[in-house]
């Protein structure tokens, strides 16, 4: 009778018979998360929405700073179509619908004003971008956490896109932007990795795709919004994305669990336990049947001696930082270049730029399947030597007018580009231990965004030759993806916490590899 009832008992104990003997975290972690459960899903979008209002923040100006359409109210000196409204009396024409707040170039009588001064808002908030990005890099990983980080990035955004609903002239629009660019700067950085970290080896493939999936959807949505508020003032829209970011973020604060990996190494190995529990319910007595045998906080590393620093201090650690931005800005110039350059196929524009976005979200399909079948360094170098490759090609058919074709391989270099990065963000979070995790994240996307303000310089080069600009983003993100070569794989291995823990699984990897 009590062989009928063996298998009954939870295996899981039985599996650790030396109870005697220290577990590792990361060996707790992994077996507790092996199946992927309704919790977790709630909490990936839970987390994973945050990208949803950060790529509304990043693409609002379209609709916001857009130059409206207007009439001619005196017929005798003005024509739609061939007089320039700089040049007759402000008496003799009107914005359409008579409602001057409909954009900001209509509300702040920009319609005038220098190119430098309409651009402004836009430019401001990717200076912000940039500063925030330099800036909250220099935030210890051990310091707040990766709740608490999101917490006040996401906030802090919304805060200030509310508060340009009292905003009364351009300058301070544009310091209201550039504050919410400081703010959003490392918003997917925290999310991604508090994602990451909260989920086992197997699942990250197809988990860290999802706030990727809602970043798209974000963009998509914010069309709809802006289509229902066309009538209404500009700052109208900033509510209507702001004021759902806002209660986003406190729902953030009050729901969202923090990283156990974090808490780990923080030395809170209860919290981390229960958060474990909370995650995965149905682990709940393995998980107290095991707490006891983890190190106690005396014992583990301080991430508190752990900074950027480290990252440029230890030879491997700059190695790959410099790696992975030298290949991120090759990526960064052909995702924020490619679309940009599109204008010079002669191809309707509307339709160009909505089929760049829909082409985004077969990505998250894609990139899951790459992570699993193939190696991270092959699946990065292939993908960019086709991206590159089909770039090239788009230029050479362009040139011999052959539109169509050179579209459809602009679409296919875009494509790439969005699963190189998307291949990229997972790499990064592997090569990196915990504490300085959010660090090195944060120095991919400073790549990602100064590769971005390359290419306005670089796609005016096809005012003058048609379609170059695709042969030269083509070029960078396959020359640049060469560097792929020189990064250590990590397929199949799970998250290190600490740098010493870090270099002595890379030694002992190299050490069988020789062997």
């Amino acid at each position: 009778m009590a062989d009928s009832l063996a298998p009954l008992l939870p295996t899981h104990i039985e599996e650790d018979e030396d109870t005697s003997s220290p577990l590792t975290f990361d060996k707790i972690l992994e077996k507790s998360l092996s199946d992927f459960g309704f919790s977790q899903f709630l909490q990936i979008v839970l987390v994973g929405l945050a990208l949803t209002f950060d790529s509304q923040q990043i693409f609002i100006t379209v609709f916001t700073d857009a130059y409206p359409t207007w009439h001619c109210l005196d017929h005798t000196i003005c024509n739609p179509a061939t007089t320039d409204i700089c040049k007759i009396p402000r008496s003799a024409w009107d914005w359409d619908g008579g409602f001057k707040g409909k954009s900001v170039i209509s509300e702040f009588d920009l319609e005038c004003s220098s190119s430098f001064l309409r651009s402004l808002p836009s430019s401001t908030f990717y200076v912000g971008s940039i500063v925030g990005g330099v800036v909250l890099a220099m935030i210890p990983d051990g310091s707040l956490g990766r709740k608490q980080l999101l917490f006040f990035s996401s906030f802090a955004m919304s805060l200030t896109g509310i508060s340009i609903f009292l905003s009364s002239n351009i300058w301070i629009y544009s310091f209201l932007k550039f504050v919410i660019g400081f703010a959003r700067s490392q918003t997917g950085t925290y999310a991604l990795v508090l994602i990451s970290e909260r989920i086992s080896t197997k699942w990250r493939p197809r988990a860290t795709m999802v706030p990727f999936t809602l970043f798209v959807l974000g963009f998509m949505s914010l069309s709809g919004i802006a289509y229902l508020v066309r009538h209404a003032s500009w700052k109208v829209l900033y509510l209507c994305t702001s004021i759902p970011a806002g209660i986003h973020s406190i729902f953030i604060y009050l729901f969202a669990l923090e990283s156990p990996r974090w808490l780990h190494l923080e030395g809170k190995n209860k919290e981390a336990i229960e958060v474990l529990k909370r995650i995965s319910p149905a682990n709940r007595g393995y998980l107290e049947s095991v707490s006891s045998r983890l190190r106690p906080k005396e014992t583990l590393e301080q991430t508190s001696s752990y900074s950027i620093k480290d990252l440029f201090i230890r030879k491997w650690a700059f190695r790959r930082v410099t790696l992975v931005m030298i290949i991120m800005f090759g990526l960064g110039m052909s995702y924020y270049g490619v679309p940009l350059a599109v204008r010079d196929i002669k191809v309707n524009i509307y339709m160009s730029e909505a089929l760049n976005a829909m082409v985004e979200l077969p990505t998250f399909v894609v990139t899951p399947i790459l992570l699993e079948q193939f190696s991270r360094r092959s699946s990065v170098l292939v993908n960019c030597l086709i991206g590159g490759a089909s770039g090239v090609l788009c230029f050479v058919m362009s040139l011999y007018g052959r539109t169509k074709i050179a579209f459809a391989l602009e679409l296919g270099s875009f494509f790439c580009a969005r699963i190189g990065f998307n291949l990229m963000a997972i790499y990064l979070v592997e090569l990196f231990p915990t504490c300085v995790r959010n660090s090195a994240t944060m120095m991919l996307r400073q790549a990602l965004v100064v590769g971005g303000a390359c290419c306005p310089l670089i796609a005016s080069l096809g005012r003058n030759v048609p379609s170059l600009s695709f042969a030269v983003f083509g070029f960078a993100m396959s020359g640049l993806g060469l560097f792929a070569l020189l990064l250590p794989e990590t397929k199949g291995l799970s998250l290190c916490d600490t740098m010493e823990e870090q270099e002595q699984r890379d030694q002992a990897l190299k050490t069988s590899h020789s062997c």
